[in-house]
């Protein structure tokens, strides 16, 4: 399914409203791949019964250690995407996770590229999760369209690893749309699937090899 640019911003929407929950874990597993530091997540609070909140110890079941994780809050679109904006071009964290949800006029194609700027500037991923919403015109890397799907059983009949159902809508690289069923491995920090595995962030093509390894690996 290729790689995920680490210098640029991505799209994701959940298949459904009620897939918002798996939209967030698939934008957390590709910010936990990108990034060895910290991880910045700006929550737009009029999703918060929707969407849930970040819960600690499910973030270190993720494989995550929740004092890496900076959480902001903002109550619109509009803050929402200044904020990540902001924490893009400063380039302070590895990663910025954008969580929305609704419909708003400042979701548009200024606003993505505005984004996609400050990510190249910064040398940060962003990853907008917009739940709730119809696309609109972006100038985003790549979209995704996200469910929860069914996980396969560990041994010993024990429960097993989240798993999602990623279909790529569109790429500006050229990879062409495609759909995988994918399962966390908390102990890789990398999407798996049955026939391979592998890490779906990729050091940005002009970064050098030492500078990036701190934030992103190749797949």
């Amino acid at each position: 399914m290729g790689t995920v640019r680490a210098d640029a911003v991505h799209e994701v929407l959940p298949e459904a409203p009620r897939q918002a929950v798996a939209a967030q874990g698939f934008a957390l597993g590709l910010a936990s791949r990108a990034s060895a530091g910290a991880i910045m997540w700006i929550l737009q609070t009029t999703g918060r019964s929707e969407m849930g909140e970040p819960f600690g110890p499910g973030l270190s079941a993720w494989g995550l250690d929740p004092g890496d994780l900076i959480l902001v809050r903002v109550s619109d679109a509009a803050s929402l995407l200044a904020a990540g904006e902001e924490a893009l071009r400063s380039g302070a964290v590895g990663a910025v996770i954008m969580s929305g949800w609704g419909e708003a006029k400042v979701h548009g194609l200024t606003a993505s590229r505005r984004l996609m700027m400050a990510a190249r500037s910064g040398s940060t991923l962003g990853l907008l999760v917009r739940a709730n919403a119809e696309p609109a015109p972006s100038a985003a890397e790549t979209r995704w369209s996200i469910a929860s799907a069914p996980s396969s059983p560990l041994a010993a009949n024990a429960p097993g690893r989240p798993a999602f159902r990623a279909r790529l809508l569109r790429s500006r690289s050229g990879a062409p749309p495609g759909e995988w069923t994918l399962e966390w491995d908390r102990e890789t920090r990398r999407f798996v699937t049955p026939s391979a595995s592998g890490g779906l962030v990729s050091r940005p093509a002009d970064r050098p090899a030492a500078a990036g390894a701190g934030r992103s690996r190749a797949a």
